[in-house]
């Protein structure tokens, strides 16, 4: 907002470090929280300590800085939209007059709109892998987690600047897929539930019988025993006639992961999310055997399969280290088959060899870490150029308040029951207190509502920690939750609607020379924020910051909603300024939304 004046200090600054041969450090500046008038601020106790390590100046670093700071106030003279210059302990604060900042702020926002806050162009390609689940089960909520972070992280990546590709790697091969397969073919073949996500809950179920199946039980009997080891025996047969490819294994397979990717398809097209590239982990089988080969030849894998073992690579020792880090990692099994670290070394030479990524990041949960550690030392030790350009954002489980979720006991909160409940819900209420509303827009805004707090449950915890998913929670309408902040959009529509304002235009821009209250300083403060969010965000892959802005946008937004009674100001002047807040907040707290994947409902 300000760029114009901090490129023209910036240039002074440069230009008397120049002459007094300073070697200046990076220009960083900050906001100045209000306290009768806003600013910015750079220090200069880097430029300082660079100084002093060429042993230019003896002087200590904190009284340098100060005397950098007031000499460059003077080269700065006045500067026009900046009200005064300040050189305080080492930095160089800036002030502006608080109608001008003001209008600066809310001027930027309805200039911008929808792209407001958003970064300039950076050259840089990043992919984000997420909405990934295995094949032959169905999509659960915590399925769900991953999905929203990826997506989150996609949008506030897209929106800081940098050339973004969604890309999903759905695991369609290995022994849990077979399973599916196995007891479908055993005791279901023929069999297909009409409907896209009954078939894909359909599989699900079969795992959970067939694990019981395959399971050894405490108190089994030697005919159970066997049994049961006849059972794994043709199980995995059937992986071996896969891995052979045997033409009927194969036709299964792909008519029955073709069910689960439909009902994948449908829940991301009901989480608005848009996937660029599809990779899938049997694409990657083949290719990754070939990479495995390679470093059996560099001696960087032991291969240990002609003494009946595996083909490992013994990670710590090939590098020197004397305690355990990344350990040893199997990368291929004694038959030959791979794993999935196996296919993770082909796929990071997809991405970055085919499309050309400069930064890769894995949306998988915590539980992989290692695994991601392995695979990335790996690359590295390969000589894979672009091993540290892989990024793992690692996230908790996603737990009821009756206990962890088993796919293989089957006590799972399938996604589509769950947000077709938050539906219900919200439908419930919005058809008692809007009776008025007709009812087919009331089933829009009960979606929007309802998405919105499954989305918003999934963001406001740091994705390092676990969440306890509890529905009432998600749904209220006070607290840290999507509909809290959907609200204060609509009470931004309401007076903007009663004011009968669809947008104000440049020339009509009031300005707020008069006495700001706390509430409207707060919420310039908050509105101000947005562009520096969307940044750091975006650089430190964390979803949550956003999140957490957007609900304190909103919790300010109501304050100001609560105090500052808009309709009712007398004076015209004061009233359009306040007006034009409003629409700038309302355009922030939508953008905001926007980026956590939230729709924003015109009434609720």
């Amino acid at each position: 907002m300000f760029n114009k004046e901090q490129q023209l200090i910036e240039t002074k600054i440069r230009e008397f470090c120049a002459a007094n041969d300073i070697p200046l450090a990076e220009l960083k500046w900050q906001p100045i929280p209000f306290s009768g008038e806003w600013g910015f601020a750079t220090s200069f106790f880097q430029t300082a300590a660079n100084e002093a390590r060429t042993g230019k100046s003896g002087k200590p670093v904190p009284l340098r800085a100060q005397e950098m700071a007031e000499q460059v106030k003077g080269q700065i003279g006045t500067v026009e939209g900046i009200s005064r210059i300040d050189a305080v302990k080492g930095y160089l604060n800036l002030y502006f007059s608080t109608a001008a900042y003001a209008s600066r702020v809310v001027g930027e926002v309805l200039a911008s709109g929808p792209d407001f806050g958003r970064g300039t162009k950076k050259n840089e390609r990043v992919m984000v892998e997420y909405a990934q689940p295995n094949t032959h089960h169905s999509f659960h909520i915590g399925h769900a987690r991953n999905a929203i972070l990826g997506e989150v992280l996609a949008r506030l990546v897209e929106f800081a600047g940098f050339e973004t590709i969604r890309a999903s790697y759905p695991g369609d091969l290995g022994l849990g897929v077979i399973t599916v397969m196995w007891i479908y073919d055993k005791l279901y073949k023929g069999q297909e539930p009409s409907g896209v996500h009954e078939r894909g809950q359909w599989l699900a179920k079969l795992y959970v019988e067939a694990t019981a199946m395959l399971e050894k039980k405490e108190d089994e009997t030697p005919e159970q025993t066997a049994q049961r080891e006849a059972y794994d025996a043709e199980r995995r047969e059937m992986y071996r006639k896969w891995d052979a490819g045997d033409a009927t294994v194969r036709e299964l397979w792909h008519r029955t992961r073709e069910w689960s990717l439909e009902e994948l398809r449908d829940i991301l097209g009901i989480l608005d999310i848009k996937i660029d590239v599809w990779f899938y982990e049997s694409e990657v089988d083949e290719p990754s055997k070939v990479i495995i080969d390679e470093l059996i030849q560099k001696n960087i894998a032991d291969d240990e399969r002609p003494n009946g073992g595996a083909v490992i690579v013994k990670i710590d020792e090939k590098l020197g280290l004397t305690k355990d880090k990344y350990r040893t990692a199997v990368v291929l099994r004694s038959d030959g088959t791979s794993l999935y670290l196996t296919k993770d070394l082909a796929l990071a030479k997809v991405k970055f060899e085919q499309y050309h990524v400069d930064r890769s990041v894995y949306v998988v949960d915590f539980r992989q870490s290692l695994h991601f550690e392995q695979a990335f030392k790996i690359l590295e030790m390969w000589g894979f150029p672009q091993a540290s350009n892989c990024y793992h954002l690692s996230y908790g489980y996603v737990t009821l308040p009756e206990g962890a979720m088993s796919a293989r006991r089957g006590t799972v909160a399938l996604f589509k029951e769950v947000y077709d409940e938050a539906i219900k819900r919200v439908l419930q209420v919005e058809t008692e207190k809007s009776a008025d509303i007709p009812a087919e827009e009331r089933q829009k805004i009960a979606s929007q509502i309802g998405l919105g707090a499954l989305v918003y449950s999934m963001l406001a915890v740091d994705n390092n920690k676990h969440i306890v998913f509890d529905i009432n929670e998600a749904l209220s309408f006070d607290g840290r939750t999507g509909p809290y902040i959907q609200n204060a959009y609509v009470r931004a529509n309401s007076i903007l609607k009663k004011a009968n304002i669809q947008s104000f235009k440049a020339a009509n821009s009031q300005n707020f020379d008069y006495e700001l209250t706390k509430h409207e300083i707060e919420l310039i403060e908050q509105i101000s924020r947005f562009p520096q969010t969307v940044e750091q965000a975006a650089n430190e892959y964390r979803p949550l910051v956003m999140a957490s802005y957007a609900y304190d946008l909103a919790n300010t937004f109501h304050s100001f909603y609560h105090a500052v009674n808009v309709m009712q100001t007398t004076d015209e002047k004061t009233r359009n300024a306040r007006l034009q807040l409003v629409m700038a907040a309302k355009q922030t707290i939508e953008n905001a939304l926007r980026l956590l994947d939230i729709q924003s409902p015109d009434v609720m």
